[in-house]
């Protein structure tokens, strides 16, 4: 029987796959194939697919795949599961109906180690969270990630999956040889990539336990010589590195801006901004814009040269990023 698929480059195939599950175009009956350094994703219908990827849809005779046991098959209703590495992530309210999910999830075909639940929000100056393990043994977990992996522990560092296509957007920018400043670079899912494209890097985190597993990941994804891992106060080491960056990514949203005088210390002579940011829907960008006019203040020119939400963060709020380049008058 013949299907349409999406048929693009290997290396862009977890990007294309997310794009499509988003749109709920994915025809998850069928077996995604890998021929001649192309990925084939199956379809439900042409019209379908975001019209960006239109082009890209042939049409193939997949394999169609074993229905596997999913959590649903086995309770009365589709739970909400987010997957990080072989660890599934609950956010439930209710003991009772959480450990009846992490049953379903541990008794099904999902691949999975350890099921845990969400028992606070986001803590401290570290951003880490406390979690009940309802199955399995144990928080640390390897991550994939457009061909990469990071090791991590979600109850000693901050992760966050949903944060994939946006941290690959900023990775694609990057060419060989610049200089990028990652100022709160966790595992390195910012600065891994970064490296893997010829960056020379220099990562920081106030997170001692990040630190360790981002020099783990360097290690791993073999970047190990263009990072410099650092931790620490970006405040208080900055003056090591004053003029040096041609890049520097601020994902702190909800307080990059108390760090924006650093950032244009580090600043070259130009320099592209990565500024991430939480704001009301009714104007999403414009603080965002002012802090950083302010801190560059008569020193640099400031172009926004792309604004974009990266997703909604909570009711009528977005995160947002703004990419922002610093010219030197």
């Amino acid at each position: 029987m013949t299907v349409p698929c999406v048929a693009v480059e290997r290396e862009r195939g977890e990007e294309v796959r997310r794009r499509l599950a988003e749109a709920g175009a994915l025809a998850g009956e069928y077996e995604i194939a890998v021929e001649d350094g192309r990925i084939y994703l199956p379809v439900t219908a042409r019209e379908d697919v975001p019209p960006s990827l239109r082009g890209s849809v042939v049409d193939r005779d997949p394999d169609r795949r074993e229905t596997p046991t999913t959590p649903a098959d086995l309770l009365d209703f589709e739970p909400s599961i987010e997957r990080l590495g072989e660890v599934v992530i609950l956010d439930e309210d209710d003991p009772e109906r959480a450990a009846g999910i992490a049953r379903a999830v541990m008794d099904s075909d999902v691949p999975c180690e350890t099921v845990v639940n969400r028992a606070s929000p986001i803590e401290g100056e570290l951003r880490v969270r406390r979690w009940d393990v309802l199955a399995g043994d144990g928080t640390e977990t390897v991550h994939r990630e457009y061909g990469h992996e990071f090791a991590l522990d979600i109850a000693e560092v901050y992760f966050s999956p949903r944060l994939a296509t946006e941290r690959h957007r900023v990775a694609e920018q990057v060419e060989a040889d610049e200089r990028a400043f990652d100022m709160f670079a966790g595992v390195g899912p910012y600065a891994v990539p970064m490296a893997a494209r010829g960056a020379e890097v220099v990562a920081c985190d106030l997170n001692e336990r990040a630190i360790a597993y981002l020099r783990e990941n360097a290690e791993r994804n073999g970047v190990e010589d263009r990072i410099t891992p650092i931790h620490g106060d970006v405040r208080e080491i900055a003056a090591d590195w004053t003029g040096w960056a041609d890049r520097i990514v601020m994902n702190l949203p909800h307080s990059a801006d108390e760090f924006l005088e650093t950032a244009v210390a580090l600043a070259g002579d130009d320099c592209l901004i990565h500024y991430y940011d939480i704001q009301h829907e009714d104007d999403p960008f414009g603080p965002g814009r002012a802090a950083i006019n302010e801190a560059a203040g008569d020193d640099y020119d400031v172009t926004v040269e792309t604004e974009h939400v990266v997703r909604s963060y909570a009711p009528h709020e977005y995160n947002v990023c703004l990419d922002v380049r610093l010219t030197r008058r």
